[in-house]
C-alpha cells in the first residue's frame, strides 16, 4: 500500500525585511537600533507556519549580511535554507555556518532578482565539486533549474538531492493561462521526481498563482518570500503566512 504524500512544505525568504533594514542601516546594520530585526521576522514567520527560513547571501551583499547567516543558525527553531552564488567566498561562510539545506542559484550583480535558473547542463566541474563538498559536510544540496529535462537530468547527474524549479516564467504568465509554462513545471517535476530527486518551487508565487500551480505533482517545499512580506506590509508577516499556509493545505489537487 502507498504511503499518502507529505505534506506541502513552506520555506519563507526573508530577505526583504533584510532589505528594509539596509535602506537606513547599510553601515552598520548589527547597530543596536537597526530595525527590522531579521531574527524577530524569521521567529514570527516560524510562529505563523514556516518549515524553513531562507536566506540569499549574495557577493554584493545587498541585503543579507554574513553576520546574519551565523545569527539564523544560531537563533531559529526551524530549518536554514542558505542560497548561494557557486563562489568560493560564499561556499566557505556556508562550510563555517553549516546551514541545514544549500539552494545553488545563479547570481548576476546587476539582476534586480535571480532572473533564470542555473546552466547546469553548460556547467564547469566547479559545480560538481561544490555540491560534493557541501554534501560532505553533511549540508544538503538543491539546484535552482528552469523546468527543462536537460537541466533536471544535468542535475541528477552531479549528484544534487534536490531541485528547485524556477517558477518565474509561470508566474508571468498565469494571468493570462500560464497553460503552456504549467506543462512544463508538470514534466520537470515528474522527471526530478522519477530521478530520484526532490522537487521544490520557487520565485514569483503568490496566492493568486497558487491555486494552479498546486496541480503540479510531486512537490515537496515551496520557497516564498517577495509576496510574503509584500503583503505583510498590509495585513502583518504572520498573517500574511498563515493565509498561504491554508491554501496549501489542499495540496495535492490533483495527485498524480
Amino acid at each position: 500500500m502507498s504511503q499518502p504524500p507529505a505534506p506541502l512544505k513552506l520555506g519563507v525568504n526573508i530577505d526583504h525585511v533584510a532589505t528594509l533594514r539596509q535602506a537606513r542601516y547599510s553601515p552598520d546594520p548589527t547597530a543596536h537600533n537597526a530595525e527590522p530585526s531579521l531574527l524577530a521576522a524569521a521567529h514570527e514567520a516560524e510562529a505563523a507556519g514556516a518549515d524553513s527560513i531562507t536566506i540569499h547571501l549574495r557577493l554584493d551583499r545587498r541585503h543579507i549580511q554574513d553576520a546574519d547567516v551565523f545569527e539564523m543558525r544560531r537563533g531559529i527553531h526551524t530549518k536554514l535554507n542558505l542560497e548561494m552564488g557557486n563562489s568560493p567566498e560564499i561556499l566557505a561562510i556556508a562550510l563555517e555556518s553549516r546551514p541545514d539545506f544549500v539552494c545553488l542559484v545563479p547570481e548576476n550583480r546587476r539582476e534586480v532578482t535571480t532572473e533564470g535558473g542555473l546552466d547546469v547542463a553548460n556547467a564547469d566541474t566547479s559545480l560538481a565539486r561544490t555540491v560534493k563538498t557541501l554534501q560532505e559536510a553533511g549540508i544538503l544540496v538543491s539546484l535552482f533549474v528552469d523546468p527543462e529535462p536537460r537541466q533536471i537530468l544535468a542535475s541528477s547527474r552531479i549528484g544534487a538531492d534536490m531541485v528547485e524549479l524556477h517558477t518565474g516564467a509561470f508566474a508571468n504568465a498565469a494571468s493570462d493561462g500560464g497553460d503552456e509554462e504549467f506543462r512544463l513545471l508538470t514534466e520537470a517535476a515528474r522527471l526530478a521526481h522519477g530521478e530520484g530527486l526532490q522537487v521544490n518551487a520557487g520565485h514569483g508565487i503568490n496566492l493568486c498563482n497558487l491555486v494552479k500551480l498546486m496541480r503540479v505533482p510531486h512537490l515537496a517545499e515551496l520557497n516564498v518570500g517577495h509576496h510574503l512580506v509584500a503583503r505583510g506590509v498590509f495585513v502583518g508577516l504572520s498573517r500574511s503566512i498563515r493565509d498561504f499556509r491554508t491554501l496549501m493545505g489542499s495540496y495535492p489537487l490533483d495527485p498524480a
